[in-house]
């Protein structure tokens, strides 16, 4: 048989001129969304919990944008939207759980919401008029970044797993309540991820393995998995597409 030519499926967006934010775009996630938007031309700044960016010397951040910024501190997020005057992208990726305490406890699960939840609705909320001016093709986008833990039960993490499933109820609601302004807000929720937040789970291997028992690929993804649907959530190729969850699960919710 005659050998076959070598084949390519690969997709390249193009956001030169385009502005975006990514919060906790420092690590995991936000930092492979925030630069596969660099790498496609696109102004990009993150914000992180440290004061500056050369406080973070394993990561390159030189590429972007830098703002200090807890998204439990609410001050905090109404400056940083204030000081943003054009925008076409917005990625609400900043989140942390808090194995090691207690979100059974309830300021415990309060913290959680305020972490993963609260801060994304009001920095959203607070950047609806540059958003609504953006002139991207397709409309401005928000991409909130949820999780597997948002459709099934954590018992380890549960004010997390809360916050994460009211992350996914508001992306629908804002979808709706802001269609007429030419804005669209989807959601990607992606399963297990190689990640510093997930590192820890390989000191247990049992629990390690349960979790990715339930996923039918049998493995973890990567940060650059979850970013290009980010991308694509973002460009003009879904403009059709508003209020959406796009699960980067490797099968979690199919088994």
């Amino acid at each position: 048989m005659p050998g076959r030519n070598a084949v390519s499926n690969a997709v390249t967006f193009d956001f030169s001129g385009v502005t975006a934010l990514v919060t906790g775009g420092t690590s995991g996630i936000g930092h492979a969304v925030a630069t596969a938007f660099a790498d496609a031309g696109a102004a990009v700044t993150v914000t992180g919990t440290r004061s500056a960016p050369s406080e973070y010397p394993d990561v390159a951040l030189d590429r972007f944008t830098y703002h200090a910024l807890d998204t439990r501190d609410a001050d905090a997020v109404d400056r940083l939207a204030a000081g943003i005057t054009t925008l076409d992208v917005l990625v609400n990726n900043a989140g942390a759980n808090f194995a090691g305490g207690d979100e059974w406890d309830p300021d415990g699960f309060s913290a959680a919401l305020a972490c993963n939840v609260e801060g994304a609705v009001r920095l959203t909320t607070r950047l609806r008029d540059v958003l609504r001016a953006s002139d991207l093709p397709g409309g401005a986008s928000v991409v909130n970044v949820v999780s597997m833990t948002a459709y099934r039960s954590t018992t380890i993490v549960p004010g997390y797993s809360a916050a994460k499933a009211a992350l996914l109820a508001m992306t629908r609601n804002f979808a709706v309540h802001w269609v007429g302004d030419g804005i669209r807000v989807n959601a990607v929720a992606p399963g297990l991820v190689a990640t510093r937040m997930t590192a820890p789970m390989h000191d247990w291997p049992e629990l390690l393995d349960a979790e990715l028992a339930k996923a039918a690929m049998d493995r973890m993804a990567t940060p650059e998995e979850v970013a290009a649907a980010v991308l694509f959530l973002s460009s003009s190729a879904s403009a059709y597409t508003t209020g959406a969850a796009f699960a980067v699960d490797g099968g979690y919710l199919a088994v």
